[in-house]
């Protein structure tokens, strides 16, 4: 897209002068260039300025539950490239490991190392304190989490090369340990082992480029915010189906993190105050019935299911083989997914409810398969329960690419960051 000097100075309300300076100096940097002229009212043509796509990169890491998911995208958010590879449960990827993929990666794209702006990895949120997340049913959280009285990242160094690129101390400053107990999220969870504090240092140093952190909802919901080109003045909100569940919110064109980047638990809300216990010390949470973890649970506990389908492999290969099931005309399956559905628009509505958010994405590898029930299901929900049903609809839409969503946000976030320095609400020295 084109736009003239004088048609941004009319959208950003700044002045002539301003935009001629600023419009100067990011085309002495090349991130935006001149594409020709086009009439004005005035007599002399005006001159048309665009983004300048392949100038800068961002590259993204989301450690899922079994893969790392790579994506490269440029400054217009278009991806220039995706990679999945393994990860086993529970597996470390220390900063030797997560550089040689980096390294292996971006060589592939063939990316000039000098344009990429830098890596942001993204993984699950766990409970509250660093714990991993909850089992359904109320079962223990898993080994490698923060233990009781255990100060999760406590104060580290001020803001590092990030702060160039106006980066949150939380995710640019502090190491990566720290940066994911500010999170709210554990070293087992991260998956980057006991001597993760010295893993940003190490990969900084080695890549050459800044190393960041965000959780996986949030970093989805910025991904689904550009990739569909949404206005700033919308409300937009973002449901992550995983093995838990999570949300992001981007407002005014900027993710809501709130006071400790802690925003978007909606996997912890409660939908009966008297249901199942839950490790974050809550009843009810939406997350013991509706994430992937809870269904699995589910549908390995009824008989039927447990004696036709493969559900002894990982959580993911389990969930999709009900998910598979379930669209396929298995009225058990269906039955399992759309009572987790019900349960999770429950919780959604109170979300929106809450937000009098306009637009809603549906994402994560949950949706994969049969987001058509879940979507169905909170549409209905919302058309008869929202409280603002009367004065505007709630637009419910499913991701075009729900695995990838949280990698793309993860290197929408560092193009973002490094275009539009402090756009970004973050934490403050």
């Amino acid at each position: 897209m084109a736009i003239s000097r004088v048609e941004l100075a009319e959208l950003t309300g700044l002045t002539q002068p301003s935009i001629s300076n600023i419009v100067r100096d990011l085309i002495a940097d090349g991130i935006i260039h001149e594409v020709g002229s086009a009439d004005s009212v005035l007599g002399r043509r005006r001159k048309l300025i665009a983004i300048s796509p392949a100038n800068r990169f961002g590259v993204g890491f989301n450690l899922g539950p079994d893969t790392v998911t790579c994506v490269a995208i440029d400054l217009t958010g278009g991806v220039v490239g995706r990679e999945v590879v393994p990860r086993l449960p529970d597996e470390i990827w220390r900063a030797d490991r997560l550089a040689e993929r980096f390294d292996a990666f971006t060589d592939g794209l063939a990316l000039p190392r000098d344009r990429i702006e830098g890596l942001a990895i993204v993984m699950p949120a766990p409970g509250p304190g660093g714990a991993d997340r909850p089992q359904p049913g109320g079962g223990q959280t898993q080994p490698g989490q923060a233990q009781p009285g255990q100060a999760p990242g406590a104060a580290g160094p001020g803001l590092s090369q990030g702060a160039g690129l106006g980066l949150p101390q939380a995710a640019a400053g502090l190491g990566l340990s720290q940066a994911a107990a500010g999170l709210g999220l554990s070293q087992a969870a991260a998956g980057l082992g006991d001597d993760s504090a010295e893993v940003r240092t190490e990969l900084e140093k080695r890549l050459g480029v800044s190393v960041l952190v965000e959780n996986d909802a949030a970093a989805a919901a910025l991904g689904e915010f550009w990739s569909r080109r949404v206005s700033r003045e919308q409300a937009f909100g973002c449901i992550y189906l995983s093995t838990g569940i999570g949300a992001g919110f981007v407002f005014g064109g900027a993710l809501y993190r709130g006071a400790s980047f802690g925003a978007g638990e909606l996997g912890h809300v409660s939908i009966d105050y008297a249901g199942r216990s839950c490790p974050c010390g809550n009843l009810g949470c939406v997350e013991q019935y509706a994430s992937m973890r809870a269904i699995v649970l589910a549908a390995r506990e009824h008989p039927g299911l447990r004696s036709r389908l493969p559900l002894d492999g990982s959580e993911s290969s389990a969930y999709d083989a009900v998910a598979r099931a379930a669209v396929n005309g298995d009225q058990d399956a269906y039955q399992v997914l759309d009572q987790a559905a019900e349960r999770l628009s429950a919780a959604a509505t109170s979300m929106v409810n809450l937000l009098d958010l306009g637009r809603l994405v549906l994402t994560g590898p949950g949706v994969a398969r049969a987001g058509s029930i879940f979507a169905r299901r909170l549409r209905g929900h919302l058309e008869r329960t929202a409280h603002s049903r009367r004065r505007h609809g709630v637009t419910v839409e499913l991701s075009a690419q729900p695995r990838d969503a949280a990698g793309i946000g993860a290197a929408a976030l560092v193009v973002q960051a490094s275009v539009a320095p402090g756009h970004t609400p973050g934490q403050t020295a």
